[in-house]
């Protein structure tokens, strides 16, 4: 079925429609940050890419994402891939103004609006009838009309058009089909991801000379697989209209010479396995060596690759508690927010928390602190501190992220009415702007951003300014619990700014928070005085340095990175890895906590390096190994997997994998080749703790 609009508009981009200045201001940014801020450099690609509305071909609920960079669903269980992959694929092809391409997987018909906005013609195939309808409407809605939409079966090609100059495949294939070399010109381009298995997948691009195919290797990618009868197995087209074939005439193309291709370096497991230090039990492990790599770093930052993974929790509760034996340090700081740790810093140094009472760690994901692992390590501090009690030697337990909107507020409020009764009343009314979104905030930053709700910033800011203003005369007062207050306004002049932001795109909102819990790591150790050391538990993605992934390129950063720049090597870096095994983690957010199963590692990352290493659980140390070679062997850019409190398998090469430089990315590396989930604290454990007990029910 060949779907041509009536109108035939120039390539020059200049039919698509008006777009508000949300919109539009979001697409310019994705071209610069995303895609020229990454690389990309063709001038009609980058064009293409500034002018096609994204959100005219995805679900209307997903249209405030379009310009984030990363894959969103669409239907028939597909997806329209990230704009950075359209434009490399593009640009790959070379394609120019005076080609005829053709585009195998229309899906919803965005790649193919951009390739029509940079050559003469394109037709695109598609094996899913309503995807092909759709497509055809989202083409012809714009007036895009030299982009002609096929339903049928996309590794056969399109012989009624051929031959083409430029031919993009959006699915991975065992190989390269050989109906589409038959069909691509003298000197054309073929650009399509290949690989023995859906899930290992290099992108190449095929040059054809003559009856030569000189193929070269781009880097590994990952893709939805290639289904049809010269793809993988699955699906058909059974009933496509004008179902396509492919003439036999003249003999098969002679020869394809493969340029050598940058693959994993032979070894490199062995390699890893020579210098890497094992161990068995974690409670058994010796962390000498690794403390003495530590040596007088003030800040030490342990990672995790999951949020719900026992082994990450209890091995880092076993590096921080020789830390804090052997080293003196006095603080440990979490990805967790401020008022919930409070509670616990509360229990662990044997003090009565402040008002007003809750429950730590109650809000979604109750799992990633309420967990057995996690009770065990709060067990023995509180132990470790009764010793202390009273001295400058006791450890703290802090937490730095901003999500506590609501919680902090009523502690603002609460110690308000104690020392200042007049100042709660102002602050109340200030605060009270947020009232209404209490139980969906997020739904605050959407209200503020469509313009149906002029915001509460002022009022939230106003508060901590007379918060700071009147420090010295509350401090007389009470002042135990001044520093806490202020914290908890600052975290509400935070989240209040975030879930604003978080509207416009995930890399400031994503900056914001990163900011924020820096800064108030800063905070705390200032609070504990000079020369204290701290200790934090937060994700890999926040405690590697993002200028050594995918996240530094789109203008991310994150703590580790910003203490890279404070105390340079003075932070010490640590990251964990996990090949299979099970997670705690939800299908969605707000979603109840399921036991699932983490898929073996990818073939073109770091964790199937470490996989194949054959060593069960060790450290690697990367700053300064004994054999620099081991820098050298893992620099290449690489996957590295990252699941948070949501994991979805089924999707884990789009969802849970970017882009890094190991070895610049962490100091040392910590590995589990299987691992387990972690166990939630249950009910009736709960219910026999003391009332005091942080995580009581």
């Amino acid at each position: 079925m060949t779907s041509t609009p009536a109108s035939d508009p120039d390539p020059s981009g200049a039919h698509g429609p008006e777009m508000g200045p949300g919109l539009a201001g979001a697409r310019a940014r994705m071209v610069e940050r995303d895609l020229a801020g990454r690389g990309i450099v063709h001038p009609g690609v980058l064009r293409a890419m500034g002018t096609v509305p994204r959100e005219r071909f995805i679900p209307t609920d997903q249209a405030e994402f379009a310009y984030e960079d990363h894959p969103l669903p669409i239907a028939q269980g597909q997806t329209i891939s990230q704009p950075y992959i359209v434009a490399t694929m593009a640009e790959a092809a070379e394609v120019g103004p005076q080609d005829r391409v053709l585009e195998i997987g229309a899906g919803s018909g965005y790649g193919a609006a951009v390739l029509s906005r940079v050559a003469a013609e394109v037709w695109t195939i598609e094996r899913h009838e309503a995807l092909a309808d759709g497509a055809h409407r989202a083409l012809q809605d714009l007036g895009y009309g030299n982009a002609h939409v096929i339903w049928g079966d996309g590794t056969l090609g399109y012989p009624e058009a051929a031959p083409f100059d430029a031919i993009v495949v959006t699915a991975g294939g065992p190989r390269v089909p050989e109906a589409l070399l038959e069909q691509l010109a003298d000197g054309g381009r073929l650009v399509i991801p290949v690989g023995p298995e859906t899930r290992g997948q290099e992108l190449v691009r095929v040059r054809r000379e003559g009856d030569t195919f000189d193929e070269e290797d781009l880097g590994p990618v990952r893709f939805v697989p290639l289904v049809g009868a010269q793809g993988f197995a699955g699906g058909d087209t059974t009933g496509a209209a004008e179902p396509v074939t492919i003439p036999v005439s003249g003999p098969a193309p002679a020869r394809i010479v493969t340029t050598p291709s940058a693959r994993i370096p032979h070894g490199v497991s062995a390699l890893v396995a020579e210098v890497a230090e094992p161990f068995g039990s974690i409670t058994g492990a010796e962390v000498g060596p690794l403390l003495d790599r530590i040596g007088d770093c003030p800040v030490v930052l342990l990672g995790e690759a999951s949020h719900g993974t026992s082994e990450f929790y209890r091995m880092r509760a076993h590096i921080t508690r020789e830390l804090i034996r052997r080293k003196g340090f006095t603080v440990v700081a979490l990805e967790a927010d401020w008022p919930d740790a409070a509670r616990i810093d509360a229990w662990v140094r044997h003090r009565s928390p402040s008002p007003p009472g809750f429950t730590a760690f109650s809000r979604f994901p109750t799992w990633m602190w309420r967990n057995r692992e996690v009770a065990g390590f709060i067990d023995w501090l509180r132990e470790h501190n009764a010793g202390l009690e009273g001295q400058r030697q006791q450890v703290s337990f802090s937490g730095l992220d901003l999500y506590s909107m609501f919680t902090s507020r009523d502690a603002v409020l609460a110690y308000l009415d104690r020392v200042d009764p007049e100042a709660a009343k102002v602050a109340r009314a200030r605060y009270g702007c947020l009232t209404p979104w209490e139980h969906d905030p997020a739904r605050y930053g959407r209200a503020v951003v469509t313009g149906r709700f002029a915001g509460c910033e002022q009022g939230v800011v106003e508060t901590l300014s007379d918060l700071l203003r009147q420090r010295l005369d509350y401090a007389t007062r009470d002042g135990d619990t001044l520093f806490d207050a202020t914290q908890n306004a600052l975290v509400v002049a935070n989240a209040e700014r975030y879930y604003r932001v978080m509207y416009y795109g995930s890399v400031d909102s994503w900056n914001l928070r990163d900011q924020h819990m820096y800064e108030t790591l800063q905070t705390v150790r200032a609070q504990h005085g000079p020369g204290t050391k701290v200790v934090v538990w937060e994700h890999n993605s926040h405690v590697g340095d993002a200028s050594a992934t995918e996240m530094g390129a789109r203008g991310e950063h994150n703590v580790g990175m910003l203490c890279r720049r404070e105390y340079g090597s003075d932070a010490f870096l640590v990251g964990f890895g996990t090949d299979h095994g099970t997670v705690a983690a939800a299908s969605e957010w707000g979603g109840p906590m399921e036991h699932k199963s983490v898929r073996p590692s990818h073939a073109r990352s770091y964790e199937r390096i470490c996989h194949d290493s054959g060593v069960p659980a060790f450290m690697l140390h990367l700053r300064d190994p004994v054999r620099e070679e081991v820098r050298d062997e893992l620099t290449p850019p690489r996957l590295e997997r990252a699941i948070g409190v949501i994991y979805r398998p089924e999707t884990e090469l789009q969802s849970h994998y970017f882009e890094a430089v190991l070895p610049r990315q962490f100091d040392e590396y910590i590995w589990f080749d299987e691992t387990a989930a972690v166990t939630p604290l249950p009910a009736h454990e709960l219910a026999e703790a003391p009332d005091t007990y942080p995580f009581g029910l």
